[in-house]
């Protein structure tokens, strides 16, 4: 395992890789955005400095790949709502951590007398639930298709009674294919996330490629990985052959995990999706079919989906940064009144957050910000925007 990690980790192969990058580029002789979906993905980019080695007119931006970052305010009040109520809420660390429209997260309410719960996995929910019959238990299932599908199988197995779910699960592909639609992020190409595409497969993309005629390759988390995805990207705009390509062939199929497809189909039906501060995206939220809605905590609870338009902290970019509209520090508030330790807004609490992951790094804006003057990438829109058109 270990040799494996140290091929795709190998200085030399990347100095190689980067010069066929600056190649192709030049041959391109344009500006050119691409953009990944992934958390990992922008660890990886940061940890080993891979912009560093991509040529001035080749920019790749973080989009909305950070599963807490898109979770809906909504569902955060509601969370704590219950919590409040006296009913335990089980969460991942960082969803706990995240705010909602009035300022708290689920851990806050534990100084308040709330009664929550941190867990690794469904199962760690099931094991809570199953030691206090007499309580009543919420799991807050945020994540993709990645979290979703253990989810499902437990489901199908059976549950304990008194546990239901805040479902907060968002489907990939239609993400993805929202942004290549955008003529407001004007994205040139698309780095797939290689965990979630692990489950639905390749497939689901080629709708949305179908329609737009622009690249997407499904990509690993290794250095070596990324770099040839930005590589496959610039050769098929070369090329002029756009397709769906597959750079992360040991763990991505055409087809994908069709049993975990299965189980999700059995429980989950795709309704539309709210993408925090970006915007609702038809066909991308999970949602309880109607044999499990007793499941649902929005129901068996009586709470109801209010909006809200206090989605982060005043004065923050938490949208624009989500939707990969600016780099973290193009926010007023980034390592000033946000910082590491006292994090503000979701992308500075979550691990796979850009701003977190930035400001780990101890990484400075080094690339400039095409928005404000390049009419490419806002079709004439202003640095304000966070919506998907």
């Amino acid at each position: 395992m270990n040799i494996i990690f140290e091929e795709y980790r190998d200085k030399e192969l990347a100095k190689k890789i980067s010069k066929e990058i600056y190649h192709y580029a030049k041959e391109i002789d344009e500006d050119l955005l691409f953009m990944h979906v992934c958390g990992s993905h922008e660890w990886t980019m940061s940890h080993y400095g891979l912009r560093s080695l991509l040529p001035d007119s080749l920019e790749v931006r973080a989009g909305p790949g950070c599963p807490v970052c898109i979770t809906p305010a909504v569902d955060i009040d509601s969370a704590v709502k219950l919590s409040l109520e006296g009913v335990t809420i089980i969460a991942y660390g960082d969803m706990s951590r995240s705010k909602g429209s009035k300022g708290l997260s689920v851990m806050d309410t534990r100084s308040m007398g709330g009664n929550i719960k941190l867990a690794y996995s469904i199962q760690d929910a099931i094991s809570h639930a199953k030691r206090t019959p007499d309580k009543e238990f919420v799991f807050f299932a945020a994540g993709f298709d990645t979290t979703a599908p253990p989810t499902a199988y437990e489901i199908l197995k059976g549950l304990p009674k008194n546990l239901s779910f805040i479902i907060s699960y968002r489907y990939m592909p239609p993400l993805v294919g929202a942004i290549l639609q955008s003529s407001v992020l004007g994205i040139d190409g698309v780095i797939n996330a290689g965990h979630s595409s692990t489950i639905t497969g390749m497939k689901p993309y080629y709708p949305y490629f179908l329609e737009t005629r622009k690249p997407q390759v499904f990509c690993g988390f290794e250095p070596i990985d990324v770099l040839l995805g930005i590589l496959a990207l610039l050769k098929q705009i070369r090329e002029r052959q756009p397709r769906l390509e597959n750079e992360y062939t040991r763990s991505v199929t055409w087809e994908g995990n069709t049993i975990a497809q299965n189980n999700l189909d059995k429980v989950f039906d795709l309704d539309d999706g709210y993408v925090r501060g970006v915007a609702v995206i038809p066909g991308s939220g999970f949602a309880f079919k109607d044999k499990y809605k007793e499941l649902d905590a929005y129901q068996r609870w009586g709470l109801r989906k209010k909006d809200s338009n206090e989605q982060f902290i005043h004065g923050a970019r938490c949208g624009e940064v989500i939707l990969g509209l600016c780099d973290p520090p193009e926010c007023p508030l980034y390592m000033k009144e946000c910082t590491t330790q006292n994090p503000k807004g979701p992308t500075m609490i979550s691990l796979e957050g850009s701003c977190r992951i930035w400001a780990e790094h101890n990484l400075i804006q080094s690339i400039n910000c095409k928005i404000n003057n390049s009419k490419k990438y806002l079709d004439g829109t202003t640095t304000t925007t966070t919506g998907i058109s």
